[in-house]
């Protein structure tokens, strides 16, 4: 969920009730865009847009801490095999930063993912794969139970490129009946940039608000 959208001035105002893992492992106050491994691609994601409303859904007594971890454009297969990915190995950083994080408690992963795998070199056994993935970072975090919120791909991608966008798309929804506290968002109705691709900056907020509202309703 790295974003591609662009950063306005509003997305740039911390709140003292959100935070996030930074490259030093340190937290800091959250502001955008909080994915930095990837330094010509940065743009806007949906991170403090779902933490600003997780916290004013929860109350002033919570801090929410966001730990950035994805990679644009990484298929599930490469995250699987922990794949060295735009100069990231993908599930060894992952887990490095959630031991990092060693105040607070885990409360749930935030998960879109999929376009990569939309196509019929890629697409062969993603479900299968996802929960695998699924189970093994619940296990190699010690919570084998721990939510997991995930976004569906949107409807604008071309379906001539991602011919099984919908494929995945009722992957996740099947997956979150067989998969106990795994959860879907809609995004049908968003709406990309200019290249038709990547969500712009107005869904990405809208996409984390929906996040928040499905983590403070399954909890």
């Amino acid at each position: 969920m790295a974003g591609r959208g662009f950063v306005q001035p509003q997305d740039t105002i911390a709140s003292p009730r959100v935070l996030t893992l930074d490259a030093n492992n340190e937290w800091v106050y959250a502001k955008e865009p909080l994915h930095y491994y990837e330094p010509g691609r940065t743009g806007l994601d949906c991170g403090l847009s779902f933490g600003k409303e997780l916290s004013s859904l929860y109350g002033k007594n919570i801090t929410i801490g966001l730990i950035p971890c994805a990679i644009g454009g990484s298929s599930i297969e490469q995250w699987l095999g922990d794949s060295t990915y735009r100069n990231v190995t993908l599930y060894s950083n992952l887990l490095k930063k959630v031991r990092a994080a060693t105040n607070g408690t885990f409360k749930g992963i935030l998960w879109h993912q999929g376009e990569t795998n939309a196509n019929a070199t890629h697409y062969k056994n993603y479900k299968e794969k996802l929960e695998r993935f699924f189970t093994r970072l619940r296990n190699d975090i010690g919570a084998p139970a721990l939510p997991i919120y995930t976004g569906q791909l949107a409807s604008f991608l071309s379906r001539t490129t991602n011919p099984f966008a919908d494929s995945v798309n009722q992957d996740l929804q099947t997956l979150s009946v067989s998969m106990k506290n795994m959860f879907v968002i809609n995004t049908t109705d968003l709406t990309p940039k200019a290249d038709s691709i990547h969500f712009d900056s107005r869904s990405q907020r809208i996409m984390g608000k929906r996040f928040a509202e499905k983590v403070y309703r399954s909890q």
